[in-house]
């Protein structure tokens, strides 16, 4: 998970966006609609960093396919200092 989260937020363009999503979804869980909407960004956009996230286990998808809520997973919490430490270099 380490040096997934590094590759995921500082190895890579979408980094940023990326770092933006986990810090809104560890506010409260929200659907990519939502997310969209508050980082002013492209709906496909988040779509496609949800699916990196989620394919990384970093976020898991709840709920029914329309309006399916996001959240962190427990193996994220475990690593979050490791979040921490990539984020400082964006």
């Amino acid at each position: 998970m380490e040096k997934a989260l590094w590759y995921l937020l500082a190895g890579t363009r979408g980094g940023a966006n990326r770092a933006r999503i986990i810090r809104l979804l560890d506010e409260q869980p929200r659907n990519a609609n939502r997310l969209a909407d508050e980082l002013d960004v492209d709906y496909n956009t988040i779509r496609h960093h949800l699916d990196v996230l989620v394919e990384h286990d970093v976020v898991e998808a709840g709920g029914d396919d329309y309006g399916q809520l996001y959240f962190l997973t427990d193996r994220f919490e475990h690593h979050r200092e490791t979040f921490e430490e990539a984020t400082e270099h964006l």
